[in-house]
């Protein structure tokens, strides 16, 4: 086997799944190798990992007082170590400290969940996808996240999309409806939100071994945080028999024999045996740890684990802080952008008010052109009928000067002599009338003109109002906002006395709010279940479709089996042939 000299390969990958390490020191021991990987990742808590390989189809982890050529790894090149968590805690939310932990445990528990390792129901399938969505995109923006756009991800178990007649899209929009719901979690925050509703589920953090018990009957053997459980082959959900870590004084193994012995004297020992040698030593190093971790648990936190916490807490008060001062300045750049719409907005109103107000004097100074031009035409039109009318004047005078001496020519000059003055007083009349009009519309002439003085005066204003541009808007954002520096003195937290009292009601406010968004979010796993129950294929339900089904509407669950013990139960009964 060539190994090159000990450094880290510079390929890295956001969730740490392509980080190299190659070595040539036969020297060196599982635990330095894992300590550089754990210094890479500037990971502290390291008790929960460690590195995995697989050796003749049997999965074995590196042991840290051991060389690890010594180790009996695969002779093939190159060597496959995978950084895994080998336990798990009980209460993520309270164990898991460090941002980095929580993010490696999400990585590795949504693996599970979507490789269907771990069997998750449909509808929490959906609810994990939307916090897995939450911590990649962060906040839903409807803008962005548009129809399509989860179409490449992978958020679904196979099993469930395959139960449904439901079209990715029908899912797409189902996971983006708890998505956008999700709205100001940051990544860590949803991440934990998704390892909460995880560790409930029943095949949450079980490590699962092939076992015979002692007249040769198959049964599983569930090794976790709590305990050692027996199942059946074909239920993997819900424990025949638990064994929580306080219930157990002794476990030991005999070649292939494994013997459990209960705390209580007066049950029977449980031996069974495994395939292999190699299987009962890894069943017993995952008992040794997982009981180690279970009784740290129940300690007080040393002086490390203190220091952490105390980290986490001031760190996560310093992201709260600086969320809060990001919130701040969106609601602030939003109040400004509105305000930069309200005045581009009035600015189009002031700029359309003087284009009709232009348009406007555009048709006072027509209409007062054709009034001016009528005006003339009329005066012209009087003048001529003054005219006329002076020329039937000297016409009557003509003939009443040459009046004729007989009696019918006499007649019919009187009758000539009457029409003329008709006609005269007609067109006397006619010219007085048009002269009226020409008054009239010289009146109106000048009243269109005081029009359009008045329309040139408002036009004026509306110039004058509409001076100032919108790019003015942009330098009303606020440039004293205050500043952030992470080197500051002043970010040194001090949970003490009043703030101490602070933040312990601030506790007990995101418990009562934790509570009552529990109750929300089951009623909404029930109507998305109810929802979707139609579209069912009931000939593609998995047996563990059924028995998660059946053990529901009983109320059975690992947790419940847990805690029929701890109240004495007599599970043990029969323990010996279960």
């Amino acid at each position: 086997m060539q190994f090159d000299s000990i450094k880290t390969c510079s390929r890295r990958t956001a969730d740490f799944s392509d980080i190299f390490f190659f070595f040539t020191s036969v020297k060196w021991k599982g635990k330095d190798l894992f300590d550089l990987v754990c210094r890479t990742l500037g990971l502290r808590e390291t008790w929960f990992f460690g590195l995995q390989y697989t050796i003749k189809d049997t999965v074995a982890w590196l042991k840290m007082d051991k060389k690890v050529l010594d180790h009996d790894v695969p002779t093939e090149e190159p060597v496959t170590f995978h950084f895994l968590a080998k336990f798990y805690p009980e209460n993520a939310e309270e164990e898991l400290v460090q941002e980095i932990t929580q993010h490696l445990f999400f990585l590795q528990v949504k693996k599970q969940i979507l490789d269907e390792k771990i069997y998750c129901p449909p509808e929490a399938s959906v609810l994990l996808a939307s916090y897995a969505v939450q911590a990649k995109y962060g906040d839903y923006d409807p803008n962005v996240h548009k129809r399509g756009f989860l179409a490449q991800e992978e958020l679904l178990p196979k099993r469930v999309i395959n139960l449904y007649q439901m079209t990715p899209e029908m899912w797409e929009e189902r996971i983006t409806a708890w998505y956008a719901e999700h709205r100001g979690r940051a990544r860590d925050e949803a991440e934990m939100e998704y390892l909460k509703i995880a560790q409930d589920l029943e095949m949450y953090g079980v490590n699962y071994f092939a076992i015979r018990n002692k007249k040769g009957t198959e049964l599983l053997l569930g090794v976790d945080a709590l305990g050692l459980h027996i199942y059946d082959p074909d239920n993997r959900l819900t424990p025949k028999i638990s064994f929580p870590w306080n219930e157990i004084r002794n476990i030991s193994y005999s070649d292939k024999e494994f013997t459990i012995k209960p705390l209580d004297k007066k049950i029977d020992v449980f031996k069974f045996n495994s395939s292999k040698l190699r299987v009962n030593k890894l069943i017993l190093q995952l008992c040794i740890g997982n009981h180690d971790l279970f009784m740290r648990r129940r300690k007080a936190d040393s002086l490390e684990v203190q220091q952490m916490k105390a980290q986490a807490r001031e760190e996560k008060a310093r992201k709260q802080m600086e969320r809060q001062r990001l919130a701040r300045e969106k609601k602030m750049r939003e109040e400004a952008e509105r305000t930069r719409d309200e005045l581009e907005r009035r600015l189009m109103q002031l700029k359309e008010e003087a284009t009709m107000a232009n348009e406007a004097l555009m048709r006072s100074e027509e209409t007062a052109d054709l009034l001016a031009e009528k005006a003339q035409i009329t005066e012209e039109e009087a003048k001529l009928l003054a005219q006329k009318a002076a020329e039937a004047e000297q016409e009557m005078q003509r003939i009443k000067a040459t009046a004729i001496r007989t009696e019918e020519e006499k007649r019919l000059m009187e009758q000539k002599v009457l029409e003329a003055e008709m006609l005269a007083l007609k067109m006397a009349e006619e010219s007085e009338r048009r002269a009226k009009e020409a008054d009239q519309l010289k009146q109106d002439l000048q009243e269109a003109r005081e029009s359009e003085r008045r329309a040139k005066q408002k036009l004026l204003e509306i110039t004058s109002k509409s001076s100032y541009t919108p790019m003015n808007v942009t330098t009303t954002l606020p440039t004293d906002l205050p500043s952030f520096n992470l080197i500051n003195e002043s970010l040194s937290f001090d949970f003490k006395d009043t703030d101490m009292k602070r933040l312990s009601m601030e506790i007990e406010k995101e418990k009562v709010e934790y509570m009552e968004k529990s109750k929300h979010l089951q009623e909404q796993l029930n109507e998305l279940k109810t929802e979707i129950e139609a579209l069912k294929l009931k000939e593609r339900e998995t047996a563990l479709d059924i028995l998660h089904n059946e053990n529901a509407s009983r109320g059975n669950s690992k947790h419940n089996t847990i805690k029929k013990v701890s109240e004495g139960s007599s599970l043990f009964e029969g323990l010996a042939e279960p």
